[in-house]
């Protein structure tokens, strides 16, 4: 199979889902994130994807840059409409961890393990990283983008974040098809967002369970907080919302969007 990430490589993989035939391929772009956002913007459709080969501006959390080696990686944003109120779109984020593990379980036989509350780590080390954007009124969401990238045939990485980034072929010593990765991405985040429809109250206690036992993380892990000029605690599970709770020297605490790192 080639490891081209051409749609029609896709299609057959995703058929049924609400990605099938809307799969916009590019061997170069500048952010896949950029472009759903600014079709989103448009009027595109829910299930529009754009998925690229190289990355010359890849964004993650916080301003950080996803370094996006060309034909290494997964590089992919989807769009979608969920009935979503804002301050429940971290739900989806959570689940797209979920289907990120889900897919790489399936294609690799790795399981990933998810750091609250986007990133996807094979032992100590950082192979995928996700970025959520949003586009909302008040009260409802308009449309979601979700950003994924994966690390998945990069054989080595720059020195400065050598000691924290991994791929799927540098832990388990061989080259991945990209084109099938893709493909049970897209199937795992389909199945994922459909949940959804069965009520966000339903969905929600469904996806914090199990990113809990997804996560080595969420509890009892002595973590620093980048966050509120920063502080440290031990993880002590998910809110009712889906927020990290941390136990401090001042009291119980909840990260509401600062990265969190093990001490």
């Amino acid at each position: 199979m080639s490891d081209s990430l051409l749609p029609e490589l896709l299609e057959h993989g995703i058929a049924g889902t609400i990605f099938a035939g809307g799969v916009h391929y590019f061997p170069q772009v500048g952010s896949t994130n950029a472009l759903a956002m600014r079709a989103g913007a448009e009027g595109a459709r829910e299930g529009e994807v754009w998925l690229a080969d190289e990355q010359t501006a890849g964004k993650g959390r916080a301003g950080h840059v996803w370094q996006s080696d060309p034909q290494a990686g997964i590089y992919l944003s989807a769009l979608l409409r969920p009935r979503l109120a804002p301050a429940d779109v971290i739900i989806l984020s959570l689940a797209a961890g979920l289907a990120v593990v889900e897919a790489v379980y399936q294609v690799t036989g790795l399981w990933g393990d998810l750091r609250w509350p986007n990133d996807v780590l094979l032992g100590e080390r950082k192979f995928c990283g996700i970025l959520t954007e949003l586009n909302a009124e008040v009260t409802r969401v308009r449309y979601v983008v979700v950003g994924v990238g994966v690390n998945v045939n990069q054989a080595a990485f720059p020195a400065e974040i050598g000691p924290i980034a991994t791929s799927l072929r540098m832990e388990s010593g061989r080259n991945w098809p990209r084109p099938e990765l893709a493909a049970a991405l897209l199937r795992a985040l389909h199945c994922e967002q459909a949940v959804l429809h069965d009520g966000v109250e339903a969905a929600r206690e469904r996806i914090l369970r199990r990113f809990e036992e997804h996560s080595s993380y969420c509890s009892g892990v002595a973590v620093a907080v980048e966050e509120d000029g920063g502080y440290e605690g031990i993880t002590r599970g998910l809110d009712e919302r889906g927020f990290l709770k941390i136990e401090t020297a001042q009291g119980l605490r909840r990260v509401l969007s600062g990265g969190v790192r093990k001490r």
